[in-house]
């Protein structure tokens, strides 16, 4: 059957050979966030390597923060590959995007670690990730779009949704690998030096990606727009320095991806953090968890792209925020029960409260790991937090020496700014001491306790949330593409996609457990990203279009 300019047959369905085209696409697309997700996966064991002068509540934070610098750095990436995407084409972006990509993961697999280079160790992990989220920044906006412009009408939904599913086979693919390096050399060795390998791997898979983006064809829509002399000569001007396509990309961010982040963050990132940090289950199990949510959530990409062909992709992914927003704090609630139910037990019997002066109490994060929190409210938090038992606050008059209530039994904290180092060493420890075994002796756990996880339910609790997460991921690559017109439609759809992934999306692990050591509420970081999904649905819905049968020529 003959097929028209733009790669469809006469019946409007599209050809054998685009549908090659748009497999190769999305098939790169997943070793690329196989490596952008290597990172995030091992993040608390890459805090050991290469944040070692740091505490370890900072360790941790400080190792999602450079996690975190990879998605800070998305937009530059969107507006930089998104230009040359719209001037030179789309084919061009995916050679470039996935050669950063995979040079930069395998450097991370052979960067020394703190205690070979010091400083220059954290520093060089921070500008490889940063490279790395640059060329993720051009990355997706230029396969959603090529996808988008080889798809039919009536079906841009359905085919971008297999671009959607990349994400998460990334995610899947390196939990996979991390699984098996582990299983084959024991947590030991891997912890020691293991833990490279899955970096080292990426030198194979982009060699593989590399070549897969060489037999992929220019996306038609920019063939013609080509043909006819119709491409922006300016892309970032027109995409940002005219206020009609300008008010687009806000609410594109605000009212689509900000919402659709978060939720997409929660429930594949923090809720591993959560598993792990919070309830204390094996790393190993966790991952395994995770993955078979990711098993039985997957297929439900593909059907809520199909689903927003039919209905729209507005009622689709703003119903998965609003659901989602209502639903987390009972869920996460729910892991804790069925993961490590001492915990729950142990905070119901025994609740850990600590008395202070608030203004005695800071931050409890230190970026450079020079600051001692010295006053007696710093010290017992510090101890709760790098032990992980949950707790409330009470406030005391002003100077009042800081206490630790653990059920009944009462320990006093002590000041130790006045002290010289060896001896608040001495009183730290003793006091840490103490606090250990009253919590131990209250039931909280130091690690969970297999025969009590429910393995079952927790895999249905993460499903749930991955279910979430495929509402709202789902159909958001066709509703920005159709938003935006083909001249400046990568650079425009890039932008608010990446900040909206990048910096909402990307620190909801960071500023979740921030706020975790801030209130000691193992719950409270959850409000970060119920905040921003409900935003995006009420501006979603009050102010941003629908547009599954807008046309994608200009």
């Amino acid at each position: 059957m003959a097929t028209t300019a733009s790669g469809l047959r006469a019946d409007g369905t599209i050809g054998t050979s685009h549908k090659r085209v748009i497999l190769a696409s999305s098939l790169g697309t997943v070793f690329e966030w196989y490596d952008f997700y290597l990172y995030g996966s091992l993040a608390a064991l890459i805090g050991k390597q290469f944040f070692t002068g740091l505490n370890e509540t900072s360790q941790f934070i400080f190792a999602l923060l450079a996690f975190a610098a990879g998605f800070a750095v998305r937009p530059f990436g969107a507006i930089v590959f998104g230009r040359i995407g719209d001037l030179i084409g789309r084919k061009y972006t995916f050679l470039v995007t996935i050669i950063i990509m995979g040079t930069s993961t395998f450097l991370v697999g052979v960067l020394p670690g703190y205690s070979t280079i010091g400083v220059a160790a954290p520093v060089l992990l921070i500008l490889l990730r940063l490279l790395q989220g640059l060329a993720l920044g051009g990355e997706y906006g230029g396969a959603a779009t090529y996808v988008a412009e080889h798809a039919p009408n009536g079906k841009r939904g359905l085919y971008t949704s297999f671009i959607q599913i990349t994400a998460t086979f990334g995610l899947f693919l390196s939990l996979l690998v991390i699984l098996g390096t582990r299983l084959g050399l024991g947590t030991e060795a891997f912890e020691a030096w293991g833990w490279r390998i899955p970096f080292l791997i990426s030198a194979v898979l982009v060699g593989v990606s590399v070549y897969i983006r060489l037999q992929l064809h220019e996306s038609p829509v920019f063939q013609q727009m080509k043909a006819e002399g119709k491409q922006s000569k300016a892309p970032l001007t027109e995409a940002f320095g005219q206020w009609k396509n300008l008010r687009l990309v806000i609410l594109a961010l605000l009212g689509a991806t900000a919402g659709q982040a978060v939720v997409w963050y929660t429930g594949q990132f923090y809720s591993l953090y959560f598993l792990t940090q919070s309830l204390k289950i094996d790393g190993t199990t966790a991952n395994l968890l995770i993955a078979g949510a990711l098993l039985i959530g997957t297929p439900f990409f593909v059907f809520f792209g199909w689903l927003s062909d039919k209905v729209g992709r507005k009622p689709v992914v703003l119903a998965g925020c609003l659901i989602a927003a209502l639903t987390m704090f009972p869920i996460f609630r729910g892991l804790t029960h069925f993961g490590n139910p001492a915990v729950e037990a142990a905070a119901a019997a025994a609740p850990v409260v600590v008395t202070a002066d608030p203004d005695a109490c800071t931050f409890q994060f230190d970026p450079v790991g020079k600051k001692t929190f010295t006053s007696s409210c710093d010290v017992a938090k510090s101890v709760l937090a790098k032990k992980g038992i949950p707790y409330t606050n009470a406030a005391a008059p002003v100077g009042t020496l800081a206490t630790v209530k653990i059920g009944d039994e009462v320990i006093e904290s002590f000041e130790g700014g006045s002290l010289d180092k060896a001896t608040f060493t001495a009183q730290n420890k003793d006091f840490t001491a103490k606090i250990g075994a009253q919590v131990k002796a209250a039931g909280y756990p130091e690690k969970a306790d297999p025969a009590q996880s429910n393995y079952p339910m927790l895999v249905l609790l993460l499903a749930i949330l991955v279910l979430y997460v495929t509402m709202v991921y789902g159909p958001i690559a066709a509703w920005l593409v159709e938003m935006f017109p083909t001249r400046i439609r990568y650079t425009s759809m890039s932008l608010p996609y990446h900040i909206g992934n990048g910096w909402f999306g990307g620190f909801v692990p960071t500023i979740g457990f921030m706020l975790v050591a801030w209130k000691g509420d193992i719950y409270y970081g959850l409000w970060y990203p119920v905040a921003v999904a409900l935003m995006t649905f009420v501006i979603g819905l009050f102010f941003v279009r629908e547009t599954k049968d807008a046309p994608l020529q200009d």
